[in-house]
């Protein structure tokens, strides 16, 4: 895989599998978090970067709209387009929008196409939108208040990749995922309540070069096991030196410890903090259909699903103010 690749392929060789439990155990899963409550008010947090999302269009000296049908390396459904109709500003929020509609555009980014640059038909569109070559940064808070949408075969995220790939391509230089959700209020038997599935997703991806990649996750519902569609929710990832803690609504869900990652890029060579030691850039989206989503819950993508949006009312991104160098001082 290469630069920017959306590639969630949750494989893992036995060899890397056997390595990955003695480093982490057991399953994320169903691993419970001491209550931890960190709101941003007080921990020595200073905003240095934020999209508010006012006015009525995208500002593009905070983001570069991604354009391509190759479906991320997942078999999603989407071409990206930098269009209105999929990615619009509006109210004070930024609507990724998922159509179902005939479209033919590039098939990959520029980072990764080849020359020339394939044209791709599919049955749908939506948005994704990355800071990638305008801003990045190492360690801070980085919250996004949003309201994800509903419905079998939808995939809003909001992750981080690294801005140079300094220890090689996908997943030698790692992947921050803040926020994914999958498939919410469908049929989901391992779901805590009777809405469905109510679960968000937080995680890291690392290690070998695919497929022996490795990665660690957690899913977690809300407190009150409703669905996280119902109302806009805090999804924050806290990120200093050699830890990395995932928050919903100022609550930790998911804390990893250096000791649970790992690359195996030689230029990691004796330093347990890669790959997560290099600034990294956000990015937004909202995938129709692919791997995991359609292979999960009730399979494939519901017709009812599409159209919908992905709502987010801001991205806000924090650097600890007493300890810009390791972070560590704020995460408390």
């Amino acid at each position: 895989m290469a630069t920017g690749d959306r590639t969630l392929l949750r494989a893992k060789g036995a060899g890397v599998l056997a390595a990955a439990l003695a480093v982490s155990g057991c399953t994320d899963q169903t691993t419970a978090e001491p209550e931890i409550v960190a709101p941003v008010d007080g921990g020595g947090w200073e905003l240095v970067w934020s999209d508010e999302f006012e006015g009525t269009e995208l500002d593009r000296s905070n983001w570069v709209p991604e354009e391509s049908c190759w479906g991320g390396g997942n078999n999603e459904r989407q071409c990206y387009t930098d269009r209105p109709e999929n990615i619009e500003v509006a109210d004070g929020f930024l609507l990724l929008k998922a159509r179902k509609e005939r479209f033919t555009g590039p098939d990959r980014p520029p980072e990764i196409a080849e020359n020339p640059n394939p044209q791709v038909e599919r049955d749908y569109t939506s948005g994704k939108i990355r800071t990638r070559g305008l801003h990045a940064w190492k360690y801070g808070r980085i919250e996004v208040r949003a309201r994800v949408p509903a419905g079998q075969g939808m995939w809003p995220a909001v992750w981080m990749m690294s801005a140079d790939d300094h220890y090689g391509t996908w997943p030698l230089s790692g992947e921050i995922d803040i926020l994914e959700a999958v498939n919410i209020g469908a049929t989901c038997g391992e779901c805590e309540g009777d809405v469905g599935e109510n679960r968000t997703v937080s995680a890291l991806h690392f290690g070998e070069k695919w497929p022996d990649n490795s990665h660690v996750d957690q899913k977690s519902p809300l407190p009150d096991l409703s669905l996280p569609s119902d109302e806009f929710h805090i999804y924050s990832v806290e990120w200093g030196e050699g830890l990395i803690r995932f928050l919903v609504d100022d609550r930790v869900h998911f804390t990893v410890p250096r000791e649970r990652w790992f690359s195996d890029s030689s230029l990691a060579e004796g330093n347990p903090n890669a790959p997560f030691d290099k600034p990294f850039y956000v990015m937004a989206n909202l995938a129709i259909g692919g791997k995991w989503p359609e292979e999960s819950n009730e399979g494939g993508l519901a017709e009812s699903s599409v159209p919908n949006q992905f709502a987010i009312d801001w991205i806000r991104v924090y650097q600890c103010s007493s300890d810009r160098e390791t972070g560590l001082a704020c995460i408390k």
